[in-house]
C-alpha cells in the first residue's frame, strides 16, 4: 500500500503546523507525514481505528496522537493553512448542474386554499 494522498506541495504547507520534530524526544512521532496519511486513510475509508493498516503503526498509538493533536487544535491550524488559497475550480455552479424540481417551476397544481370543512354561517 504505497498510494498516499498528500502531494509534496500540500505537505510543505502543513509541516510547519505539526507538533514535534523527528529530533524531539518523547511522543512526537518520527514521521508526521505518515501520521497525517494515517488520519486521511481513516477519513477516506470510514474504517474504525482498529482496522488501520500496520504500515501506519499501532492503531492505538496513532489514535492517541490524533486525540492529542485534536485537543491542541493542530488540525484547525492545518485546515486554516490549507484553505488560504482555495481552488474554486470545483465550486462553479451554473444551470447545467443545478436544476429546479418540476414542482418549483411554476407548473399547474401546487398549494391551493381549500374550503373549510365546517359549514359557513349564513
Amino acid at each position: 500500500m504505497d498510494r498516499f494522498v498528500l502531494t509534496d506541495a500540500q505537505w510543505a504547507k502543513m509541516e510547519p503546523h505539526c507538533l514535534g520534530k523527528p529530533s524531539d524526544p518523547g511522543r512526537s512521532g518520527t514521521d508526521n507525514r505518515l501520521f497525517i496519511e494515517a488520519v486521511l486513510w481513516i477519513v477516506r475509508t470510514g474504517s474504525p481505528w482498529r482496522d488501520l493498516p500496520a504500515l501506519f503503526g499501532n492503531w492505538s498509538t496513532v489514535f492517541r496522537r490524533f486525540s492529542d493533536w485534536r485537543k491542541a487544535d493542530v488540525f484547525k491550524r492545518i485546515f486554516d493553512a490549507m484553505s488560504e488559497e482555495p481552488d474554486m475550480e470545483y465550486a462553479m455552479v451554473d444551470a447545467t448542474i443545478v436544476k429546479v424540481h418540476r414542482h418549483g417551476q411554476g407548473a399547474k397544481g401546487g398549494l391551493r386554499a381549500r374550503p373549510s370543512a365546517a359549514p359557513r354561517a349564513a
